[in-house]
Formats: C-alpha cells, sequence, structure tokens
C-alpha cells in the first residue's frame, strides 16, 4: 500500500475512471479504489451521445462505432404517434457498458493510474483515506462512489431529500436492430427504451415509478415491442434505481463530489455518461488551478440543461393527456423537436427555447 498520492478516487466506475483519467492526464498521481473488480455493470440505457463520445475523445477513450452500433438520433412512440429528431452534429454509439468501463480501465492503466479492486475504503481522514486499517494521504480525495456515495455522508454534503426516485429494469434481447434511432415508448404507467447496441442486439430498458414493475410488464403495456424484442434474451435481467438529485454544495474542503454522488438526472434523460465525463474534466482542470470553487460553478452549468429537459419529459411522463397532445403537435412540426434536442445535447444555446416553445405552444393548442 503507498504512503500517498495527490488524487485519490473512491469508486471505479464510468464516472470515478473519468475523474481518475482527467487527473492523471494533467500530471496527478491518482489511486482508485473500489469494492468490486472490473468490468463494472449497471443497469442504463447504453446509449452514449455525441457529447459523450467527444468527451470519451478528450480523454483518449476511443470508441469506434464498428464495436456497437450507431445511431442517429432519439424517437418518441405512443399509441401510432411517432415523432423523431436526428442529432445535429454526429452519431451517438450503442454498446455493453460493461465494455466501455473495460475500455476505460485500460486508458486509465496506460497513463499510470493505480489500482486497488475489492479493496473498500473505511473512511475519510484529515488529509486522506481510511483503507484496510491504513491511512493514505492524498491532497484531494474524488467521491465517485454512486447515488448511495458514502464519501458524501462522510464529507457532510448530504442535502435534505429534494429527490425523485423511479426504478429501472434492463435486459438485452438477440434480435437485429430495426431502427436507427434510441426509441422512448410512452405507457400509461412506465417507459421503455430501446438502444441498438450491436448488428444483432438491442438494449431495452423500463422505467416505472412502482418497484414491483418487472420486463415482463412490456407484454402488456407495449405489446407489439415485446413482439419485436422476441424470446431470446443475451443477459440477465438487472435492475437499478434512478433518482433526480440536487446538492447545495458538491465539494467540501478538499473533497469533491463527482458522477452520481454529485446529484443525477432521471435515466430517460441519457445524460447520465455524458454528465459525469464532463465533470470529470472540469474537477480535474479545478485541481490544476487549485480550486474547488471552479469545479462547483462548472458543475451547476454542466447540469442546467439537462435538468431543464428532465423536467419537461416527467411532466410528459405524469399526465397522459398533456403527453398524448405534446406528441401530436411534435409530431406535426418536426423542426421542433430538432431544436428541442439540439438544445439538450449543448449543440445551441438554451435561449433558443424561448423560440421552440412559442412554435410548440401554437402546435400544442391546435393539436
Amino acid at each position: 500500500m503507498v504512503d500517498g498520492t495527490d488524487v485519490f478516487v473512491v469508486g471505479g466506475g464510468p464516472a470515478g475512471l473519468a475523474a481518475a483519467i482527467a487527473a492523471r492526464k494533467k500530471g496527478f498521481s491518482v489511486i482508485v479504489a473500489d469494492g468490486s473488480r472490473p468490468p463494472i455493470d449497471k443497469a442504463c440505457g447504453e446509449g452514449l451521445m455525441p457529447g459523450g463520445l467527444a468527451a470519451l475523445r478528450e480523454l483518449g477513450v476511443q470508441i469506434d462505432a464498428s464495436e456497437g452500433f450507431a445511431f442517429r438520433g432519439v424517437r418518441f412512440l405512443q399509441d401510432g404517434s411517432a415523432v423523431d429528431a436526428s442529432f445535429p452534429d454526429g452519431r451517438g454509439v450503442g454498446l455493453r457498458r460493461s465494455f466501455i468501463h473495460q475500455k476505460m480501465v485500460e486508458r486509465a492503466r496506460d497513463l499510470g493510474v493505480s489500482f486497488l479492486w475489492q479493496t473498500p475504503v473505511a473512511g475519510l481522514y484529515p488529509g486522506g483515506v481510511v483503507v484496510d486499517g491504513s491511512v493514505v494521504n492524498a491532497r484531494w480525495i474524488v467521491g465517485a462512489d454512486g447515488l448511495q456515495s458514502r464519501v458524501r455522508r462522510w464529507a457532510d454534503l448530504e442535502t435534505p431529500v429534494r429527490q425523485g426516485i423511479r426504478f429501472a429494469f434492463r435486459q438485452h434481447y438477440k434480435v437485429q436492430p430495426w431502427s436507427e434511432y434510441v426509441e422512448i415508448y410512452w405507457g400509461r404507467h412506465i417507459q421503455a427504451y430501446v438502444t441498438p447496441v450491436g448488428d444483432q442486439e438491442v438494449c431495452a430498458v423500463l422505467i416505472s415509478r412502482m418497484p414491483g414493475q418487472r420486463m415482463a410488464a412490456l407484454r402488456e403495456e407495449f405489446p407489439q415491442l415485446a413482439k419485436r424484442l422476441g424470446s431470446t434474451k443475451a443477459s440477465i435481467e438487472r435492475g437499478a434505481i434512478t433518482v433526480r438529485r440536487k446538492l447545495d454544495h458538491v465539494y467540501r474542503g478538499h473533497v469533491a463530489l463527482v458522477g452520481d454522488a454529485s446529484g443525477s438526472v432521471d435515466a430517460v434523460t441519457g445524460e447520465g455518461l455524458s454528465l459525469g465525463f464532463h465533470q470529470a474534466a472540469a474537477l480535474a482542470d479545478a485541481f490544476e488551478a487549485g480550486d474547488l470553487d471552479h469545479y462547483e460553478m462548472a458543475h451547476r452549468n454542466l447540469a442546467r440543461t439537462p435538468a431543464m429537459m428532465e423536467r419537461l419529459i416527467l411532466l410528459l411522463a405524469s399526465h397522459e393527456s398533456l403527453r398524448e397532445r405534446a406528441i401530436r403537435a411534435l409530431a406535426s412540426d418536426a423542426g421542433i423537436f430538432s431544436r428541442l434536442l439540439a438544445i439538450h445535447l449543448g449543440a445551441i444555446s438554451p435561449l433558443h427555447l424561448a423560440t421552440a416553445g412559442a412554435r410548440f405552444g401554437w402546435r400544442f393548442v391546435t393539436a
């Protein structure tokens, strides 16, 4: 066990690895500790948006479309109505999360990041962390240990509950993708989204507020989708909690939070991984400047647009009649949906939302 390091990252998932890679690229020594061992998997939609791919390239992690499935945009479907929009710049890539994780581990290892796999961190200590009964000194500590972050609690960064919890279940199916879009299906009580992750495989995720729901609910809620997916499963069913959570602060002293530990958006936005990658880059910049206030400001700015779009999407999820009318309005003028998607991805300024909103409002009234 080493005595010390510049940066100690608690959590070896994608956000923690991104933070480690970004810090190492700045020349800092880095240790990553996690109670699991790679590849670390989690139930998620497995679609990397163009911005997420660009952030990975900045970290030196190259994802080739041939390693998964390139998709061109997002499609909403409900009761025979459908509206889609293509990304304004490039394509996204769907591929298994475990594959992304392994690529990031290899990149971090090549840069000289040290790993402590199957090594839980027991607590914080002035100037370091407690590992295997010993203290490892660290100039900075990064909490990247997920929604139920212990580092967040230890650093007294918990915020009184302001969150919405939903439940997600994921399964892969051996079937040829039928669409070049990530498809989001809207039901009475649940949403399902389908991402192509290979030439002969798709990832399906079901999200609802009811913890008792499972993938079997697809047959009742979306019978046509269930028929398309077929019965040949390529993975076990995995569940996860998806949480909308905003913290008052994402650092205290020399401890900073990234990824879901630092606050999160609902999984239906598709921005979880991308946000974590961008946060990691901003955190490394703050390390270099020696001022974590820079990180907190950048973190707020990064979360603003995804949170805005999240509120809009979840409003549609909560009101069936409103959603039906909204999808008809979007279908009548596909340019509105394209502009909203571009705002969501940061391709155009959120200032354009007023124009898109006025245009959408007229279509909504006349739908």
